[in-house]
């Protein structure tokens, strides 16, 4: 597809089996960078539009999945390079948080509490997802050490098939067996895991939603109960559950008996939005969808929508009132927290969502992206799973689909898709994940678009994906 073609989405069709094979030219051959992969090309981008990401070997990428679901406004958009480049302007992109304030740092925390209906009270900005991790755990241990500093409280109880980022307080509470493996010696011994809540792989036959959330909520009681209660600092666990397992959404009525189960044994409950969050799932916080607020909640991606690296933990006032009343001070601090050039790209991106109405097109794409996706996918022998909300779903691949068997990981399904889906075949993107089951064995891979996708966009986006599919899996039976 040509750059021309971007304007007019209804009339892109699927390139067919001629198109030509799949080529080293345009392709990343860096020496200095440490690639996530280093014995692998890439295709290099040399711009970007709307959906589309333009390489420089000529071709036109269409991008189903924002990037790592962060392009929630697409790529180029003016509004939020002209804020940008407004706050450089100012010779302020940087302050130190330790000395000064700033007006348009202020305003994204207003713009942010606001979209909370006030359920939250205050914001700490930071410059990622795993940053915004560290920072609630350290926040969550010092609500308590606030008024004992003696507490017994130190532990964490989080779930197993969830990442919550890179450093090693988050690894730590993360449940990702392949991304932990390596550090197991650093991780911190005070973080204890019970199961998700994966309706697809832990429903019992018969079982309703009230009774597999009751369950749930046995299980987190009874990891309490083994801890000892007054041991326990907080649960932590994604709404919708992104990278680890594929876009496993919560049963509705999970949230708020795993709240009141935190609450019971005065713990406290953190929801992790980064990836989640920020309208990704339909409404600006994925858990307004239940209307269950949490003590502590960390967002990111969607944030800023790629344009500067930002994240952010949202506070509670019970939180609030106790370091308030305490200390007066978060005894936690960063180089990069706060920056006005990083509040201005947000702000603007916060903006026009709530300005353009996108929760809505979420909605409204999002169920329409989900009805194309069943329609072409769910009666292949190999789709066992179609699960996720809003603009953030995910097909998990078996072996057999009555067992729910997975599939040898050496086979690597979930690259296989999401290395044909970006072939000059298909130019699109496709966000591939394994361990999908217990860690190691198990493929998915993610669609998470931009919130200005169009229903001509989600037909595309459906078609491209079974064909994919389709094509991997006759590839595979053919081996």
């Amino acid at each position: 597809m040509s750059p021309s073609a971007v304007t007019e989405p209804g009339s892109r069709d699927p390139p067919d089996s001629k198109s030509p094979a799949i080529t080293k030219d345009g392709q990343k051959r860096t020496i200095y960078h440490l690639d996530r992969h280093l014995h692998k090309d890439f295709p290099v981008v040399v711009s970007g539009k709307g959906n589309h990401l333009f390489t420089k070997d000529g071709r036109t990428i269409f991008d189903t999945t924002s990037g790592a679901a962060v392009s929630c406004l697409g790529h180029g958009n003016e509004r939020v390079i002209n804020a940008v480049h407004k706050q450089m302007t100012t010779g302020i992109p940087y302050l130190a948080s330790s000395y000064w304030g700033s007006e348009i740092v202020d305003d994204l925390c207003k713009e942010l509490i606001n979209g909370t209906d006030g359920k939250m009270a205050k914001v700490y900005l930071t410059g990622s997802g795993s940053e915004a991790m560290e920072a609630s755990a350290k926040l969550a241990r010092q609500y308590f050490y606030e008024n004992d500093k003696q507490t017994p409280r130190v532990n964490f109880i989080a779930r197993e098939g969830s990442y919550h980022g890179n450093t090693i307080g988050a690894l730590g509470i993360s449940g990702h067996v392949a991304r932990r493996a390596p550090y197991l010696p650093f991780l911190m011994p005070n973080v204890h895991h019970i199961p998700a809540c994966n309706a697809y792989r832990q429903r019992k036959e018969g079982e309703t939603d009230e009774s597999f959330v009751a369950r749930k909520a046995l299980e987190l009681e009874e990891k309490f109960l083994e801890l000892g209660p007054e041991t326990v600092i907080a649960f932590i666990a994604e709404p919708v559950v992104g990278a680890a397992l594929g876009c496993v959404p919560y049963v509705p009525g999970y949230l708020r008996v795993m709240r009141d189960v935190c609450h019971k044994y005065g713990a406290l409950l953190i929801l992790d939005e980064v990836m989640c969050g920020m309208g990704r799932t339909g409404t600006l916080h994925a858990w307004q969808g239940e209307g269950v607020a949490p003590d502590l909640q960390t967002i990111g991606k969607g944030l800023g929508g790629g344009y500067q690296p930002i994240a952010a933990v949202l506070i509670s006032e019970k939180v609030v009132n106790r370091l308030s009343d305490g200390s007066g001070q978060f005894v936690h601090g960063q180089t990069y927290q706060g920056m006005p050039v990083q509040a201005a790209a947000a702000l603007e991106v916060q903006t026009i969502l709530r300005e353009e109405n996108l929760m809505q097109n979420v909605a409204t794409q999002g169920a329409y992206l989900e009805k194309r996706l069943k329609s072409l996918l769910a009666d292949h022998p190999h789709v066992g799973d179609i699960r996720g909300k809003g603009l953030f779903w995910g097909l998990e691949f078996v072996r057999d689909k009555k067992t729910k068997e997975p599939f040898d990981p050496k086979l690597g399904v979930a690259q296989r898709v999401s290395d044909l889906a970006l072939s000059p075949l298909y130019n699109m993107t496709l966000y591939p994940g394994g361990g999908t089951v217990d860690g190691v064995s198990g493929d998915h891979v993610i669609l998470a678009p931009s919130y200005i996708v169009t229903k001509d966009d989600i037909d595309y986006i459906a078609k491209v994906t079974s064909d994919v599919v389709h094509q991997v899996f006759q590839e595979i039976g053919s081996l």
